[in-house]
Formats: structure tokens, sequence, C-alpha cells
């Protein structure tokens, strides 16, 4: 009997082990289960309840812990034309753009009407077709409109259903406030989506010799800070609370928007050439660094 009872509480042991070890590493259907539900407990509370408290990362539960307002490209950065567009226009916004897609507004953005599609365009007016007066609207598409507080994922199913790609976010006085893909919805999914226009877009800086930088006006401070070796908050000129980009250190130094071509000289010695802008905002900018050796 002691046999039999040493090989009964081996044989216990071994499923026992055997059950832990199948807990501990759980299937592609427990893993995707586990995304959609909230850990209950003493955790950090990633929960849909608690947004801000979620980490940054990928997965099913953003397509409910997340809103639309989260991953929406802000109003400034959108890329749209005028209805009354010409066409040697039209073709010079789709190529600088690099985008497929453009929204398309009556006045301002906040009368949109439509959108032009690349494809659209090439099949009307392009392959050497017949030359004919160009008019824009006849080639629109509707445009699908939602509000910043809706869930991702019901826009995705809502995209997925009506076939749309593109969605402008209206805030509650019926204007645009931001624009969003369904290759940013996504994203938010399963990482980072990259094309051949991606190439090479991670970084905001290219050097073009030692101690000149060209720079989107997007790049963050503190890596630009790093970079160069030298930091440009530390001056009674600069509020370092307020700035998180070169465009708005540009932006602060010299209390207004500089127009393209201006020189913005920081006090510790570096200058910024303003090298794209419209009337609201810097879009790209030449850093001179002056060797602090020297």
């Amino acid at each position: 009997m002691g046999d039999i009872d040493g090989t009964s509480d081996a044989a216990r042991g071994a499923q026992q082990q055997q059950q832990d070890s199948k807990s501990a590493t759980p299937g592609l259907l427990g893993r995707i289960f586990g995304a959609l539900t909230p850990s209950s407990g003493n955790n950090t509370g990633t929960t849909a309840a608690n947004p801000a408290a979620a980490p940054a990362t990928h997965g099913m539960i953003n397509l409910r812990r997340m809103r639309v307002e989260d991953v929406a490209i802000p109003k400034a950065e959108i890329a749209a034309v005028p209805a009354n567009i010409s066409k040697e226009e039209l073709v010079d916004v789709f190529r600088k753009t690099g985008m497929s897609r453009l929204p398309v507004y009556d006045g301002t953005l906040d009368t949109p009407i439509g959108m032009a599609h690349l494809k659209d365009f090439a099949l009307t007016h392009g392959f050497n077709g017949p030359e004919e007066e160009f008019d824009l609207t006849r080639i629109l598409r509707p445009l699908l409109f939602v509000p910043p507080s809706m869930p991702i994922g019901v826009l995705l199913t809502k995209m997925q259903a009506e076939r749309r790609h593109m969605a402008l976010v209206i805030d509650e006085y019926g204007g645009v406030d931001g624009l969003v893909t369904i290759e940013d919805l996504i994203e938010q999914v399963i990482g980072e989506i990259e094309d051949e226009h991606d190439i090479g877009e991670d970084k905001t800086w290219v050097k073009e010799k030692s101690g000149c930088y060209l720079a989107l006006a997007k790049t963050p401070l503190e890596e630009f800070e790093a970079e160069i070796g030298q930091s440009l908050t530390d001056h009674d000129a600069v509020d370092e609370e307020e700035i998180d980009t070169l465009g708005g250190l540009v932006f602060m130094l010299s209390g207004r928007v500089p127009a393209r071509g201006e020189v913005v000289l920081h006090p510790d010695g570096p200058e910024f050439e303003v090298i794209d802008a419209d009337a609201r905002r810097i879009k790209r900018l030449r850093v001179r660094v002056p060797d602090r050796g020297a």
C-alpha cells in the first residue's frame, strides 16, 4: 500500500505541476480574453473607467479604453484643400503631402463638403485623358463626422461597415477639431504600421553638417537638447514649464509666429532660421549651434 500511495502522490504532484504550468502560460484565446477583460484586485486600475492610469501599450483593450480624441491629429496639422482649387495646385498638394485622401472645404476647414481621393482624380483627369474643365466637387466622396468622445472600437466598426477610411472630428459647436484615419485606429491594437511613405519619419531632424540641423517644429525639445548636448531652457527668457517642442521654444523667444526666412536668436547662442511657416504655426527650422568650445 505504501508503494501505491507513493506513486499516487507523485502522480498527483506531476498533475498539479502541469496544471500550474498551463495556468501560467494561457493560450491565444486566454490572452485575448484577458486583454478584453479589465483586471481586478490591487492593480494599477488600467480599466476603461480610469484610462489615464492605463499603460501606453497596444492591444484589443484599447478599442474600448481609448477615445477618438486620444488618436486624432489636431486641426492645425490637417492637410486639406479648398473646393475652388485648380487642377495643378491639387496635384502639387497630393505630391507634397504624400496623402491619397484630402478633406475638401468651402471657405474654411470648419465647412467641409467632402473628400478628394487620388484614385478618383487620376481616373477622371489623369493618364493623358481628354482635357475638360476641372471641377473638384464632381469627384468628391462623402465624409464621416464623429464626436471626440466616441470609443475608437465603435468608430472602427462604423468605418468598416460604411467603407470609410477617414473621419473628421467635430467639436460641440460643429467646427472641425481633428482628423482620424482607419490606420490610426488599427495602430492602437497592433502597433505602428509603416509603408514606403513612412521611411525615416520617426526622426524629426537631420544633421546637415557639424553644428547645423534641419528640424521639424514638432521635434521634442528634450530629445534635441540631448542631441546637441546643451539645455535650451536654462535661461530667464524661457519658461520651461510651457515648452515641449522646438517650435514652441522659437514661438516663445520671438513672442509671435515668426515669418518664413526670419532668424530667431537664443540668448545662449543657437540660431533658429524659419524654413517653413504659415500665419498660424511654424513647420520647419534650421538650427545652428555654435561651437561651445570656441
